[in-house]
């Protein structure tokens, strides 16, 4: 009985551990768990990379926004708060949307009219926390909405402060859902916004729940209208801008920093009073810092796995005292020292394979289920599952050397005299 064949040892090893199902199975749930936390915690971080590239996407790589502070997004307790500068006057505005025609580049004026309005349609409404975005002709193309039913605005709706609405997707389905379930036509409807009167024009798209930017709970009016009937925003106007191509990008910033700097004033040594923010950035600084969160779930993992060898190892050598004279049997039918290691070894590593196959199916199930709150498609990170198999098979093997080593340097006699 010089060498078994791989399934020999296999078939042994399962056969050994139905004999010990209880400790096995702590053991394999202990390895389970650790497992499903790094998993489920990778899974979640691709669903919502998914999610956001695909926000992202839909802007482009090719546009930015003016205003007067930066981004207020802090991970972590690195970071500096933003700075907040004079606000972009409505003059300064559209001087900026006049001046700048640096390569067919597109510009657009915009702010946040009210983040607190009720709209109505008849005896439908809305809840009182629908934004109302206040938007030039250009702000539906800069900001990577596209209409679905109807039309954007045009410049002479702006000219004219008509008081024309297009709704997000959200918006159109509470209002025009009638008692059958069934969407009526909105173009051309009358609806009230914070009991003012407007004029539907046009439905945008849905973005879905995953979208970070709140297109389907919010309505778009002109800019003119809202700065008549609302007023014009405490914080400023928002300047948005989209280079003609991607690779005009840094080309078209540097440029309307240059016009920026000219409107408001400053001295060739004084710093910016403004900031530019590219479409991506967010995405760019959250994606920045997953790192951290492949750090956490390999820590997690990895304590849960150390209890779980200890956990195995005890089991093993349990196994070993309670299994001598099995182990003398086999030594003097022919099987030598290497045999009983491999069996030994075998065992190990079957258990830890079962936990991290179930870790492993329950870790994706849990970050699916988180991406699916997010509207992300179904994810499996399959580089990570295979390096999770890999830990979970160091494991089985640390956990049983020291047991199989110990059980193949037993006494073949001794061990046929054990009871």
């Amino acid at each position: 009985m010089a060498r078994l064949p791989l399934i020999d040892n296999i078939r042994i090893a399962v056969d050994a551990i139905k004999t010990q199902k209880l400790r096995a199975i702590l053991t394999a749930l202990i390895i389970g768990i650790g497992i499903m936390a790094m998993v489920g915690l990778l899974t979640t971080t691709a669903a919502i990379e998914n999610m956001l590239t695909s926000d992202f996407s839909r802007l482009g790589a090719n546009t930015f926004t003016i205003q007067n502070r930066g981004l207020r997004i802090q991970i972590g307790r690195s970071g500096t708060q933003p700075k907040r500068h004079a606000a972009i006057s409505w003059d300064q505005a559209n001087d900026f949307k006049s001046a700048f025609q640096y390569e067919n580049a597109l510009s657009s004026l915009s702010y946040v009219a009210s983040g607190t309005a009720e709209i109505r349609f008849g005896s439908n409404k809305t809840d009182p926390n629908i934004q109302v975005w206040a938007g030039d002709d250009n702000y539906l193309t800069t900001s990577g909405y596209i209409i679905d039913q109807g039309r954007g605005f045009t410049e002479e709706d702006i000219l004219n402060t008509r008081p024309v609405v297009i709704l997000g997707q959200e918006v159109y389905t509470t209002l025009f859902k009638d008692e059958r379930g069934n969407l009526e036509d909105p173009l051309d409807t009358i609806i009230t916004i914070s009991g003012e009167r407007y004029k539907v024009i046009g439905v945008l798209e849905e973005k879905g729940s995953s979208s970070i930017f709140a297109g389907d709970r919010t309505v778009f009016i002109p800019i003119t209208k809202a700065r008549a009937s609302i007023g014009s925003p405490s914080n400023g106007y928002s300047i948005s801008v989209m280079a003609s191509s991607a690779e005009l990008l840094d080309a078209t910033i540097g440029e309307a920093t240059a016009t920026m700097r000219g409107i408001r004033k400053l001295k060739p040594v004084e710093e910016d009073n403004f900031s530019i923010t590219r479409s991506d950035a967010i995405s760019t600084m959250l994606l920045q810092n997953k790192a951290v969160i492949y750090i956490a779930a390999i820590l997690i993992s990895m304590i849960t796995l150390a209890v779980a060898a200890i956990n195995l190892m005890n089991i093993m050598l349990v196994s070993v005292t309670q299994r001598k004279r099995e182990i003398g049997t086999r030594r003097a039918m022919g099987a030598n020292r290497r045999n009983i290691i491999l069996q030994f070894l075998m065992e190990a590593v079957v258990v830890s394979q079962l936990g991290g196959l179930l870790g492993v199916v329950l870790g994706i199930l849990m970050g699916n289920a988180i991406g699916s709150v997010l509207d992300s498609p179904f994810t499996i990170p399959w580089g990570w599952i295979l390096f999770a198999l890999l830990l979970t098979f160091v494991t089985g093997v640390i956990s049983g050397l020291y047991p199989a080593m110990k059980a193949s340097k037993l006494d073949p006699i001794e061990a046929l005299r054990h009871e």
